[in-house]
């Protein structure tokens, strides 16, 4: 997996965590730099655990998929990429709350990193991934984006938060395309 692939996967996975992170901006009048920490630690931080967790995971059962891996790395990352797409076109405005209390910063870490495992499976079935180095780099772009993102939503409010989720979706599904066409040799990168 190129470096460009991988950072691609870890803006797409890190876009609904842009997205949260938007809108506690939003639910927040002053920020300090420990929200930006918590923020980005808690997002980012799971959204390395949990592909990590989706590998481990898929090499239990890669010997069993071997044969259909590209097909379910395809059919993961267009079901996470639709996902993201509906949301982002749906245009609903999330409840979110202003706590950066653990409890609270915990469930929207977990709600959002959900689609890392599935990507983490993928990584298991894909030749040459460094899951280290990915699941670091994952956890850095999440951090940051997140970081960003809630400095965007308490400057400009909810009109990035679609786009965001859009863009993911795209990225994830034309990956996942990517994948399936090279295993079927009608591409070659």
């Amino acid at each position: 997996m190129s470096i460009i692939e991988l950072f691609l996967i870890a803006v797409g996975l890190s876009m609904d965590a842009f997205a949260v992170s938007v809108c506690k901006g939003l639910s927040t009048q002053w920020l300090k730099p420990r929200h930006y920490i918590t923020v980005g630690a808690w997002f980012g931080g799971f959204q390395a655990l949990m592909p990590a967790a989706g590998y481990l995971l898929g090499s239990a059962f890669e010997k069993y998929i071997t044969k259909y891996d590209h097909w379910v790395s395809f059919v993961l990352l267009c079901f996470i990429g639709g996902n993201m797409l509906k949301e982002g076109f749906s245009g609903e405005i999330e409840n979110t709350s202003p706590s950066f209390g653990a409890s609270a910063m915990a469930v929207m870490a977990l709600a959002t990193s959900i689609d890392a495992l599935a990507v983490g499976i993928t990584f298991a079935l894909l030749p040459n991934v460094n899951i280290t180095a990915a699941v670091l780099f994952i956890g850095v772009i999440t951090f940051i984006l997140s970081a960003v993102g809630l400095k965007i939503g308490n400057l400009f409010g909810a009109k990035y938060k679609s786009k965001a989720e859009i863009a993911g979706g795209v990225i994830l599904i034309l990956i996942g395309l990517k994948i399936l066409l090279e295993h079927l040799g009608v591409i070659n990168f």
